[in-house]
Order: structure tokens, then C-alpha cells, then sequence
């Protein structure tokens, strides 16, 4: 985990390489990670994120979403997907809304969400 600062904005930013994100739990964790740095911001590499988040039928990506914007964060996906959403139709409308609004990004990468940022 590390911070950084995009255009004012604190972020946390996972490493790609650890433990999945998959449960409540993980989404109290993340929002404490987040708090305690003053962070605003996950950004969390797709690498990390459950396989079963991409499956919006299991919940994990309602549940992981929830927990994050309730307590007032915003979730940044980071990396590439386009194998999930050309196998979900329900997918690709969610990340299709998620992105035009303000609490719920996927990006291609760290620069993306920069920008988004700005």
C-alpha cells in the first residue's frame, strides 16, 4: 500500500500483488487503510479484486462498492478488464455508469485515473 497525491487528491494505492479483495471484511479493511492516511481514494489493481467481483451476480462488486462510497471514498479499478465486460453484457453497463459518475471508476491504469482526477 502506498500514498499518492493526483492532482490534490490523496490516494491509496494497492500493490498488485497481495491478497485478494473478496469480503467485507477486505472492504473494512481498505476504508481503514484509507482513514488512517487520509486517503479519499482506493485505487485497487484488478490483479487484486476477486475473480467473483466481475461476476455482479455474486455481490462482491455491489458489497465492495457499497462499503467504500458509504463511507464516503471512491474506488478506482486499475488495469485492464475488457476480457470480463466482452463476457458480461450486465458488466459492461455497470462499468459503462460507473464511469460517468463520481465514485466508481475503471481505469486502464494510474495515469487514467489522474486525469480523471483533474
Amino acid at each position: 500500500m502506498r500514498i499518492d497525491e493526483k492532482n490534490g487528491i490523496r490516494v491509496l494505492v494497492l500493490a498488485a500483488d497481495g491478497p485478494v479483495v473478496s469480503t467485507a471484511d477486505d472492504a473494512a479493511d481498505l476504508v481503514g487503510g484509507a482513514w488512517a492516511r487520509s486517503a479519499t481514494v482506493v485505487a485497487v489493481p484488478v490483479e487484486r479484486l476477486d475473480p467473483s467481483f466481475f461476476d455482479l451476480s455474486s455481490g462482491v462488486a455491489g458489497e465492495l462498492t457499497r462499503t467504500l462510497v458509504n463511507y464516503r471514498l471512491r474506488l478506482a479499478v486499475i488495469g485492464d478488464i475488457a476480457e470480463h465486460v466482452d463476457a458480461s453484457t450486465a458488466l459492461r453497463d455497470f462499468v459503462w455508469e460507473s464511469n460517468r459518475g463520481a465514485h466508481v471508476w475503471f481505469v486502464p491504469d494510474e495515469a487514467s485515473l489522474a486525469a480523471k482526477l483533474g
